[in-house]
């Protein structure tokens, strides 16, 4: 069993010396939250206890009672508190909601002229649900897999907005490098998002799964041949990291799932992109406009396919 401690120290280190600017300036996440990620690792906690923190919170207690009653529950009878939930749910699930809607709301006022909020977060969206598809022909944590595919990017907002004079050259460079937005992060700061991300949950006090799984998203196909983290949400997360985006961060990503498929012949490129598409309609997720995920796969291939061809 991987020692995600261990590797997060690694990674990171045991201090949280901020690689960014001190002029970019990070949210903080409500201290109930806080107060439930401490309070849930004790062994000794009891579903009453952890309750009575996030009834502390209003907005906490509405987001929690709002999932646990929703149709993807289908629970006969009505939850009413946080107890309940918890007992329910569990409180690995409970806090892995809980960090993840505290987050995108801890990001939600941030504005960048390079990102459209809503398609930001709706391709948040499809990559952790892709991540928990890919998760699950893993046999790896599929509830962390989910959770970390969505927070993958949660820092670009804050970077792109505070930093928009580089952003805006990296995206301009990337037609003619077609070069991964993380490579061109590191050569110009000497860290890049997935550093930024990792040093703001360890800020945070996230698990340490979690953080790992964000830390290495852009470690792409090489995941699969590591023997440690092969089998874990770590590569699940690291896949879903090479679907499209506004941002293109990775140019190839979706030529590279493509032939992955062909040495995994359980990996499904466009079969997992239409799972994606039917859960994404099922969550009512997706903003005006926005392209099903299958569909712009599908296009990226065919422009693939035809730049490979040789000239008649």
């Amino acid at each position: 069993m991987i020692d995600w401690t261990a590797l997060r120290v690694r990674l990171l280190g045991e201090r949280n010396t901020s690689v960014l600017p001190s002029t970019v300036r990070l949210p903080a996440l409500p201290q109930a939250v806080t107060d439930f990620v401490r309070k849930s690792q004790d062994p000794e906690a009891s579903p009453a206890q952890l309750g009575r923190i996030i009834e502390s919170d209003a907005g906490l207690t509405t987001n929690l009672l709002k999932l646990i009653n929703s149709a993807a529950f289908a629970l006969r009878m009505k939850v009413s508190t946080p107890q309940q939930a918890i007992s329910l749910l569990g409180v690995k699930k409970c806090r892995l909601f809980l960090l993840t809607t505290s987050a995108q709301q801890a990001m939600s006022g941030i504005r960048s002229t390079l990102i459209n909020p809503r398609s930001f977060w709706a391709v948040n969206l499809e990559r952790g649900l892709f991540a928990q598809e890919v998760a699950g022909l893993l046999k790896a944590d599929s509830d962390l897999a989910y959770a970390a595919g969505i927070l993958q990017d949660l820092v670009l907002p804050v970077l792109t907005g505070e930093l928009t004079e580089e952003y805006t050259g990296f995206l301009n460079a990337q037609g003619s490098r077609n070069e991964n937005l993380n490579r061109q992060e590191r050569s110009r700061f000497g860290w890049d998002h997935c550093d930024a991300s990792g040093q703001l949950m360890l800020g945070w006090e996230f698990p340490d799964d979690l953080i790992c799984c964000i830390q290495l998203h852009h470690r792409g196909l090489a995941l699969l041949g590591d023997q440690e983290l092969q089998r874990t949400a770590a590569t699940a997360v690291a896949i879903s990291a090479l679907l499209p985006d506004p941002l293109q961060q990775v140019p190839d990503g979706v030529r590279k799932l493509a032939l992955l498929g062909q040495s995994w012949k359980t990996f499904d490129l466009m079969e997992l992109a239409e799972r994606v598409d039917t859960k994404m309609l099922e969550f009512s997720s997706s903003p005006s406009g926005h392209i099903p995920l299958s569909r712009r796969c599908s296009a990226l291939l065919k422009r693939a396919e035809a730049v490979a061809a040789p000239a008649s």
